[in-house]
């Protein structure tokens, strides 16, 4: 199992498909090879979700897909 050692001390961006507006966004970081880290951008403290970098592709395609509508 993969843990994120201190999600605090990560650089973290905001989701391109954040809505902007009605507070649903989340955050990704990157330099996490083989994964990617995911976060409420409206709770910090919250912790963080790890995801293989080969399901988070699938999920965000899904998205551009227009698949989860």
């Amino acid at each position: 199992m993969k843990t994120i050692p201190n999600p605090a001390a990560i650089a973290w961006r905001k989701s391109s498909y954040s809505d902007g507006g009605d507070g649903n966004c989340v955050e990704v970081s990157d330099g996490f090879p083989g994964s990617v880290p995911v976060r409420d951008s409206k709770n910090h403290a919250g912790g963080a979700l790890l995801f293989a970098a080969e399901v988070w592709s699938a999920f965000i395609g899904c998205v551009k897909d227009g698949r989860l509508s």
